[in-house]
């Protein structure tokens, strides 16, 4: 199951208190005091791992407290600081503070920790309240409490470029025919209920470290309003952000009744109206069901659209195969044009892969929700 969204709470733990003791030894009449400090309180940490594909583990195990420091002891001894706890969460995973909307952190990158609630401080013992005029001191420190928060993840996929379109433009279609992933796919609406990554090769080998690769994200379709709500609303326009660029899916079947100029227009705004960088991301316009077109009008009107706007144009048939060697080559120059990809959105490291929709080469195992390691 892939979820995208969960909601945490994390307490650190509590430092230890410091320890009021006298050194009493024979012919050590007056030691002196010999009060150990608390141990720290171990701290929440969140670390960015490429092995994790989805927060489904934090969907019914939601609380998360670290070990409180030990009280100090005699002899000077200082309590032993609580242990830290590590949380591994997806790559591209962005950490928000519930109650102020504050984003904490954004783990873009592999290995990325982020500290999300600090240990308390141990108190001191009364070692340190010693003076020439004050040599027997009974007081000493409290430990400090640990920090606590609410926490709201969202994951945000890590991919090259993104396929968006109305349902049934053939987005699924595409991603199996030119990578490994294997969506649903069925001619009906909504058949993507949520989103598939899949490894392409621009020189005709699927997997990673083969020629010149890329990752391209297969999003559940989107329908006029998707930014309010309509369809499955915002909650997958999130993935494309991440995205360096956009391919849009036009159905120009005979099958279609839609004006194919009108659906690019509507996702665009769609796209404005939720973010304005998803709009001013670069593009490419594909048109699809090209074995299904018979009548080449509509088709033939988007091309001019396309021309006119100074877009990029393909039309490509993922049934027969037509054009999509050419869409393959001319994704690939687009991102070349592009520049360098940062290092976590490239296909060199796909760690954002959902499930198994990525080659096996490409993508790490799913790991299961085991349960938190236990506390002492």
């Amino acid at each position: 199951m892939f979820v995208d969204e969960a909601k945490i709470y994390v307490k650190a733990g509590d430092g230890g208190n410091g320890c009021v003791a006298f050194r009493r030894e024979k012919f050590v009449p007056r030691g002196g005091p010999s009060g150990g400090d608390g141990g720290a309180g171990g701290s929440i940490i969140l670390e960015a791992s490429q092995h994790d594909n989805t927060l489904l583990r934090y969907r019914y195990n939601r609380e998360f407290r670290a070990d409180r420091g030990r009280h100090g002891e005699g002899s000077n001894c200082t309590g032993h600081s609580g242990d830290d706890w590590v949380l591994t969460v997806p790559v591209g995973t962005v950490v928000i503070e519930s109650d102020t909307g504050e984003r904490l952190a954004d783990l873009a990158a592999p290995g990325q920790r982020v500290v999300v609630a600090r240990g308390g401080r141990g108190g001191r013992g009364n070692q340190h309240f010693a003076k020439p005029w004050h040599q027997a001191p009974r007081e000493s420190e409290e430990g400090q409490p640990g920090e606590e928060h609410h926490l709201r993840l969202e994951l945000k996929l890590l991919a090259d470029i993104g396929l968006v379109g109305f349902p049934n433009a053939g987005k699924s279609t595409l991603i199996s025919r030119i990578s490994a992933a294997h969506p649903k796919i069925a001619d009906y609406p909504f058949t993507t209920l949520e989103p598939h990554l899949g490894v392409v090769s621009a020189d005709g080998t699927t997997g990673k470290g083969v020629g010149r690769t890329f990752v391209v994200a297969d999003l559940p379709g989107l329908i006029e309003g998707a930014h309010e709500g309509a369809g499955l609303g915002t909650r997958f326009l999130k993935h494309i952000e991440r995205t360096r660029f956009i391919a849009h899916l036009v159905d120009t079947s005979d099958a279609s009744d839609r004006d194919p100029v009108r659906d690019f227009e509507i996702i665009c705004a769609e796209l404005a109206a939720f973010s304005p960088e998803l709009a001013a991301k670069p593009a490419i316009v594909v048109a699809t069901k090209l074995d299904a077109t018979v009548d080449r009008a509509r088709l033939d009107r988007l091309a001019a659209y396309c021309a006119g706007a100074g877009l990029e144009f393909q039309a490509i048939s993922s049934a027969t195969g037509a054009g999509i060697p050419e869409l393959v080559r001319a994704m690939a120059a687009a991102l070349e044009r592009l520049g360098p990809a940062p290092a976590t959105a490239t296909s060199e490291a796909p760690s954002a892969a959902l499930n198994t929709d990525l080659p096996a080469d490409a993508s790490g195992e799913i790991p299961g929700a085991p349960a938190p390691a236990e506390q002492s």
